[in-house]
C-alpha cells in the first residue's frame, strides 16, 4: 500500500479516537469525507481536462479544497489518478495546507471547543 493511504488511514484512525474521547463531534468526520470527496471529483474533472487539453482548474482552487478539509481526498486523488504528484512547487504548497488544517484540527481538539459546541 502506498504510503499516502496509511496517511489517510491513520489521519482516520485519530479521528475516530479523538471521537471516541468526546474531543471532536460526529459533524467533523462528515466535513472531512464531504470535501475528501469534493476534492477527489475536482483532481478527477482537472486530470480528465489535462489530457484533453480542456480548461483546468486552478491550483489555488485544489489547495483551498485541501486547506478546508479536502486533503484526504486530494491524496488519494494524486495518487490513484497520478495527478499533481511529482510538481515541486505544488506538493510543497499542498503539504503545508495539510499541516495548517491538521494543526488547526489538533488545536481545536485538545481546546475542547469543538467538542463542548
Amino acid at each position: 500500500m502506498k504510503p499516502a493511504y496509511w496517511v489517510v488511514i491513520v489521519f482516520l484512525a485519530l479521528i475516530l479516537l479523538a471521537m471516541g474521547l468526546g474531543k471532536l463531534p460526529i459533524w467533523i468526520l462528515a466535513i472531512y469525507f464531504a470535501m475528501s470527496v469534493c476534492t477527489f471529483f475536482f483532481y478527477a474533472v482537472d486530470k480528465s481536462a489535462a489530457t484533453k487539453d480542456r480548461w483546468r482548474t486552478s491550483e489555488n482552487t485544489l489547495h483551498g479544497l485541501a486547506l478546508f478539509g479536502g486533503w484526504p481526498g486530494a491524496m488519494i486523488a494524486q495518487q490513484s489518478l497520478r495527478h499533481k504528484s511529482t510538481k515541486k512547487t505544488f506538493q510543497m504548497i499542498f503539504w503545508m495546507t495539510v499541516a495548517v488544517n491538521s494543526g488547526l484540527l489538533a488545536w481545536l481538539a485538545m481546546s475542547g471547543w469543538v467538542a463542548s459546541n
